[in-house]
């Protein structure tokens, strides 16, 4: 018997090996078909989830995002919208007997709805100068979006539509400034401000609710939602920053406003650092936002606070919970608040009672990208992936713990694609400190074969790697490489010392854990120490540049959006709170790779965008320049319409090809698919 159990458990084995033998190497295109899922909304009654999913066409370099309905257990699913314009952001109604949504069918993003049990879609609102993150009131009457506008024309369409022409087809066309924030991110500023406005169902009115010279909400990479209606829709919570100098400041506040505009309250004035991301408790007793407390240090940890409407107080809630907060919702009795924080490579969900301050951890292990709370409280519905598995809905129930995936949106490619999972070793990095580091091993990985090394080093500086999906963990492994990504000190998750420890610091710990990592890494078996890499973006860029500057075991470098010099970066930089925090010690410049060149041999891929005004793309144009007047094999790529974060159609294709060409010349692993130049000019598709 034993015997034959045996057998069995071979030919089992067998089979299991031989379907993963038969997936294909993940590739840049496969990178393309995965489908990407987002804001699961729960209908009142709890019966039901809208969510949205976003698919992409390579050769188009386009996407496109529709909006799909399940049942809360996940039967059912069928997709809502089918147009060639984007539909995304599903609001339900009050009744449940429909969604709100957001499209650009019209050109301009405008507000839709549509019923549930069959029928057309009808457009709601007509401004003309476009709606962003809309949000309806608990009443089901009034609307809150965002909106550009010149201050001085509120929302007048023609007065605002007749300055944008002028600045941009005018005879004189310039950037004209009397402050800094000249720029910020990718855009000059030239006068224009983000406004929170509100719509009104029945008379069909909008109201600029936040006039004036400022951004409200304030602003944020990729836009913010940062305001919110009180229960009885009486009152609108935002945060805005309104100091005299915006660009060395972080001390964004929350503000109270009524409905009619009027009555504007600034709620947190005695904290001079960052307070943001308001919202009402469903009882309207309290207002909940995140908060820090060091002025000008953007990377101070963030705290969960609760504001006392009816006291006018403020407390922390969180001082137990010794790393950062990402997102956070209400409990409908209004006693707990639930969210997600970083934690050792991962994003889970916490639950904390405000009164007794007890935090519990209530899913673990996970990357939650997204999550919303059933009425009642009863379960959960969120966004998750791994390293190995793209990103699916989940439900939770929040009594018996069970947790089960409800879409396979991406099972087409998990079945036919070998996507790489992660192992996760921990070493002694710096000053005896544990290093956390995730290590994806090669397609068809053979443990008696030696491969190419790829290590890569995460931006911010304060930011982690988490065991999610992301293009680079699967393009890489599935050309041959085993890729390593660890998370050194300044990285978030591994508490708010180990984090803080990086400033002014940029070349000392990180640098000796890293090191050590890629000791640990050369001394592994399947690994051939002589055909390592390195690659990095924004902080992970300059460390590649001080990489170049320090030491010459690797054979390629790769630099993307990376600081070359700290003097300029320092007074080219917009965000100055940062690197006046940061890059404050007195002989700051001796971390800069720009002082090194004599050091310099190591081959270097090198990527920028033009309009990046973080690290402002001279920074790699002068790197390249002391690389080629030295005689280094270099290559320089400058995305010529991104700033700090390349288009992920338009640019991020090349991107990855591009590394892969690199590479494959200095490492010896699986060449691109493409020829880079031929990709540029469209020739490659």
């Amino acid at each position: 018997m034993k015997f034959r159990f045996n057998v069995l458990l071979i030919i089992l084995f067998g089979i299991s090996f031989s379907i993963i033998a038969q997936k294909k190497a993940f590739e840049i295109e496969d990178l393309y078909k995965v489908k990407y899922i987002g804001s699961p909304a729960i209908s009142n009654d709890g019966t039901k989830v809208v969510f949205t999913v976003t698919t992409s066409n390579l050769q188009k370099g386009n996407s496109n995002t529709e909006i799909y309905l399940m049942n809360a257990d996940g039967s059912n699913q069928r997709q809502l919208t089918n147009n060639d314009a984007a539909d995304f952001n599903p609001i339900w109604k009050t009744d449940d007997s429909g969604i709100l949504f957001s499209s650009t069918r019209t050109g301009s993003t405008q507000l839709f709805c549509l019923p549930i049990d069959g029928g057309e879609a009808k457009q709601i609102t007509y401004f003309a100068l476009g709606i962003s993150s809309a949000k309806l009131s608990l009443d089901g009457k009034h609307l809150l979006f965002q909106a550009v506008v010149f201050p001085e024309c509120g929302i007048d369409i023609e007065c605002n539509n007749k300055i944008d022409d002028a600045m941009n087809n005018g005879p004189v066309q310039a950037h004209l400034a009397d402050s800094l924030f000249v720029r910020h991110w990718t855009e000059y500023n030239d006068g224009k401000y983000t406004h929170t406005i509100s719509y009104n169902f029945e008379t069909e009115e909008y109201k600029d609710l936040t006039p004036g010279f400022f951004n409200s909400p304030a602003f944020a990479a990729g836009g913010s939602d940062h305001y919110n209606f009180s229960p009885d829709s009486k009152f609108i919570t935002f945060d805005s920053k309104r100091v005299k100098n915006i660009a060395s400041s972080t001390n964004t506040d929350i503000f109270v406003v009524n409905a009619n505009g009027k009555e504007l309250k600034n709620i947190t004035s005695k904290n001079k650092a960052a307070d943001f991301n308001p919202k009402y408790s469903p009882n309207g007793k309290y207002i909940a936002y995140l908060t820090q407390i060091i002025p000008t240090y953007e990377s101070d940890r963030i705290r969960l606070a609760i504001y006392n409407v009816e006291t006018e107080t403020s407390e922390i809630i969180t001082d137990r919970f010794d790393n950062w907060i990402s997102s956070y919702e209400w409990s409908s009795d209004s006693k707990s608040i639930y969210f997600t924080g970083f934690e050792k490579g991962y994003l889970p969900l916490f639950k904390i009672n405000i009164g007794t301050k007890e935090i519990n951890k209530i899913i673990a292990n996970r990357v939650i990208s997204n999550f919303t709370l059933s009425a009642k409280n009863d379960f959960v519905i969120y966004s998750h992936s791994f390293v190995h598995k793209p990103v699916e809905l989940a439900y939770f129930n929040l009594s018996s713990g069970r947790n089960l995936d409800l879409t396979t949106i991406n099972k087409a490619i998990t079945d036919s694609v070998d996507v790489r999972p992660a192992e996760q070793v921990w070493i002694k990095g710096a000053n005896g400190k544990q290093i956390h580091m995730f290590i994806v091993k090669p397609h068809n990985f053979d443990s008696t074969k030696s491969y190419p090394l790829v290590i890569n080093v995460h931006g911010g500086p304060q930011y982690q790697w988490m065991d999610s999906f992301r293009g680079d963990y699967q393009i890489y492994p599935g050309a041959g490489y085993v890729l390593a990504f660890p998370n050194p000190h300044g990285s978030i998750g591994y508490g708010q010392e180990f984090t803080a420890a990086i400033s002014d610091d940029w070349d000392g710990k990180v640098f000796e854990d890293v090191i050590k990592a890629t000791d640990y890494l050369a001394n592994l078996n399947y690994v051939d120490e002589n055909r390592m890499g390195a690659m990095g973006w924004s902080y992970g860029g300059y460390f590649m540049n001080l990489l170049q500057a320090k030491t010459d075991r690797f054979k390629c470098l790769s630099s993307m959006m990376g600081i070359y010099d700290l003097k300029e970066f320092k007074d080219e930089t917009e965000e100055l709170w940062f690197a006046n925090w940061d890059l404050k010690r007195d002989d700051y410049e001796t971390m800069s790779p720009s002082k090194y060149e004599d050091n310099f041999k190591t081959p270097t891929l090198i990527i920028t965008g033009e309009k990046d005004y973080r690290i402002p793309y001279t920074q790699s144009l002068r790197y390249f320049t002391v690389l080629q007047n030295k005689g280094i094999d270099s290559r320089l790529i400058i995305f010529k319409n991104d700033g700090h974060w390349p288009s992920n159609l338009r640019s991020m294709p090349l991107y990855y090809n591009s590394h892969l060409e690199w590479f494959h010349k200095y490492l010896g692993g699986k060449n691109a698919p493409w020829n880079s130049k031929e990709l540029i000019r469209n020739l490659a598709y």
